[in-house]
This record gives structure tokens, sequence and C-alpha cells, in this order.
């Protein structure tokens, strides 16, 4: 008698390029259950959508890791319903490649978690939280303790100093600085950040440091794709 095999899902990642996503996409990946197919990513004027991160970086993170890309390419400023009719587009896309699931790296805003759901449901999908109400201080630890490197390209300067912050590495002396009501991932917006290494990555990302500036509110440090 044959042994039944158990159906794999295929599903696709909504991926910033920071460490939320790479620890998603890692728990997603050790899922004998679950196939990822392709990452997702919002870009506006050649960049990640909210952390600033160039195009070549995110293609570079894509090639590293090994799957392909999805570019929902936005306007800059975008309306919500810009942003919702591109998203919508997306899914279609995915859909008609048989997905009807989407991995999120969301941590413990209900009202993000619920505007995504809606979102999805509108189009017959849902979505997987593998990082859903995780301590983030332990997920943090264990984020740095797994091998994942990271540097913080954008912070809001109405939760941290940006001259202090932005640009480090996310590390263990980060953590120690961190205002006491900074959540240690950045949950609440404090800050986000792009992987170059770890676990996940058949080999790091080369980058530097470029220069820091204001766009929009917010303080960001350009990293710049560095000759291997």
């Amino acid at each position: 008698m044959s042994e039944t095999v158990a159906a794999v899902e295929p599903v696709w990642m909504c991926w910033s390029g920071g460490k939320d996503s790479a620890m998603a996409l890692r728990a997603v990946l050790q899922d004998p259950s679950l196939r990822v197919e392709a990452l997702l990513t919002t870009v506006a004027d050649d960049r990640i959508s909210m952390h600033g991160v160039r195009r070549e970086l995110l293609e570079a993170q894509a090639e590293s890791i090994g799957l392909p890309l999805e570019i929902v390419r936005i306007p800059k400023p975008c309306s919500n319903d810009a942003y919702e009719a591109a998203m919508a587009s997306a899914m279609e896309r995915a859909k008609a490649r048989g997905v009807s699931r989407m991995v999120f790296g969301d941590l413990f805003l209900e009202d993000i978690r619920n505007y995504r759901d809606q979102n999805l449901a509108r189009a017959s999908m849902s979505g997987i939280y593998p990082l859903w109400k995780r301590d983030t201080r332990k997920l943090a630890h264990e984020c740095m303790d797994s091998g994942f490197k990271a540097i913080l390209v954008c912070v809001d300067p109405d939760q941290l100093d940006p001259d202090y912050f932005c640009g480090r590495e996310f590390d263990w002396p980060l953590l120690a600085d961190l205002p006491v009501m900074a959540d240690p991932c950045g949950e609440r917006g404090e800050f986000h950040t792009f992987v170059y290494d770890g676990p996940i990555f058949k080999r790091p990302i080369p980058i530097r440091r470029g220069e820091v500036v204001e766009r929009d509110g917010f303080w960001f440090c350009d990293l710049e794709h560095a000759p291997a």
C-alpha cells in the first residue's frame, strides 16, 4: 500500500527586507506543509516603501535567499485607495498561481492585522502570522542569536533620536540603549531595519552606509550596495 503524501501549500511572503520579515520567512521555510514561492514587496521611487532601501539591495536579498521577487509599484505619495488597488492586483496574480494565503511578519498590532485580513478577505485569501504575539524582547534576542544581522535604516524622530540610532546595527548594545518605552523590535514604528545576513541567506549582502537624511518626517540611512 502506497503511503499518502501530504500536500504542500504554496504561499507568498510579504517582504519588507527587515528583521521581522526575515524571522517570519525563516519560520515558514521550516514548515514542511508550506512552500514559499515568492517575496512580495511594495516599491515606490525604486525604494522599498517606508523603509527607503534601494531596489538593488532588495534584489540582492531575493537572489541570496533564492526566491523570486513580486514587485508592487505604488506612487509616492500613495493614497490608501491606490495602495489597496495595487495590492488587490498582486493578490489576483498570486491566486492565479494557486496561492490563497500570504505570510506577514506582524507581531502584535491588532489594527494592522485586521486591516490586512479585511483586504485579503476581499480577494478570498487569508493571512499567516508566524510571529504573532511572540514576546518581542525574546524575539529580538532570538533574531541575533540565530545569526541575523541588520541595520536601522529608518527612524521615527518622535520616538528615537535619529542622530544616535539611525544607521546603527541591530545588536545587543542597541537593545540596551533603546528607551524604556520603545519596543525591542520597533513594532510601534520606532524603527525599521534592513537584514543583510543570516541563516536564510546563501551569502551576506555587501553594503556600505551612505548619508543620513530626513524625508517626510522620518530619518533614513541610505545604504548602498558595496562592490564584492
